[in-house]
């Protein structure tokens, strides 16, 4: 019902569209690309584009459709595990902060305050200190920052919702808090989850760009789209046109995630979404 929905609206279908085809696409590059991302040619350095290399090349004669090509399977790769990362610990902080447990709710209210104003450079900073720059760094780092952002704005909802009566006399009855909090918590405060995440996701593009540029990011070997910008805005005053397309893709990934995310989260809730409702309604009547 929540695709069927999503497909109907303009504003669900078209970024979903795009989502499918960045997934196609990086799929497609690890079977093949145009050249190999080792290939330069230094008699077609900064080209325009033409025939041979759709988009141009870039200072060092390689062929910018194959680097974003490639990119898209690493920046994809990028925002799925960040999405995951961040719904786990986000929903496991927002649980632990609702525990029946009064020592264990202020000891990780107390940790979650204390965490969540340390800047997401300075954490890529501490990952990347030791084993230097990776997509691992990148991964973590966001994961880190946005969870603790999702348990910021969730944890309010789910500590309303965890005083409300049926989870007092679940508790009264003796149901194990972890099914409390899956069945009658979580529920209550998904939509906030749905938002948060999403838009974890389109910031965590932003945030891969910004580390790669600042050589705390995606190592130089390996494509992405922050790579391939952070190369071209080094000479972006004498080639300005080969920062045009990873910046092009970087933006509008960036809001169709956060399109895609709103209407995801209107979809997903029975408050706004008419065929829910219906569905409950059927169920309760068989």
């Amino acid at each position: 019902m929540i695709l069927r929905s999503l497909i109907r609206r303009w504003d669900g279908l078209l970024p979903l569209i795009f989502v499918v085809l960045w997934a196609l696409v990086g799929l497609v590059s690890l079977l093949w690309t145009p050249y190999a991302l080792t290939d330069t040619d230094g008699y077609s350095v900064w080209a325009a584009p033409s025939a041979a290399h759709v988009l141009g090349t870039d200072g060092a004669g390689a062929d910018i459709a194959t680097w974003l090509m490639a990119g898209s399977a690493t920046e994809f790769a990028i925002v799925v595990a960040v999405i995951a990362l961040t719904a786990v610990l986000g929903v496991g902080g927002v649980a632990l902060s609702v525990a029946h447990s009064a020592r264990v709710r202020s000891v990780s209210v107390l940790v979650i305050d204390a965490l969540i104003s340390i800047p997401t450079v300075v954490i890529a900073l501490i990952l990347a200190a030791p084993a230097g720059a990776s997509v691992l760094a990148v991964i973590l780092a966001c994961s880190i920052v946005y969870a603790l952002n999702l348990m910021r704005v969730v944890r309010p909802a789910a500590a309303a919702a965890a005083r409300s009566q049926y989870v007092v006399y679940a508790r009264y009855k003796g149901v194990s808090e972890w099914r409390i909090f899956v069945q009658h918590i979580l529920p209550q405060v998904m939509p906030s989850v749905i938002i948060t995440v999403s838009h974890s996701a389109a910031t965590a593009i932003l945030a891969e760009s910004g580390l790669t540029y600042l050589g705390i990011g995606v190592p130089a070997h390996v494509a992405s789209w922050g790579q391939s910008l952070a190369t071209a805005a080094r000479f972006v005053t004498l080639h300005p046109a080969t920062a045009i397309w990873p910046g092009l893709l970087i933006t509008v990934a960036v809001i169709a995630l956060n399109i895609l995310g709103d209407a995801v989260r209107e979809c997903a809730d029975p408050l706004t979404n008419p065929l829910l409702r219906g569905d409950r309604t059927q169920e309760v009547k068989n």
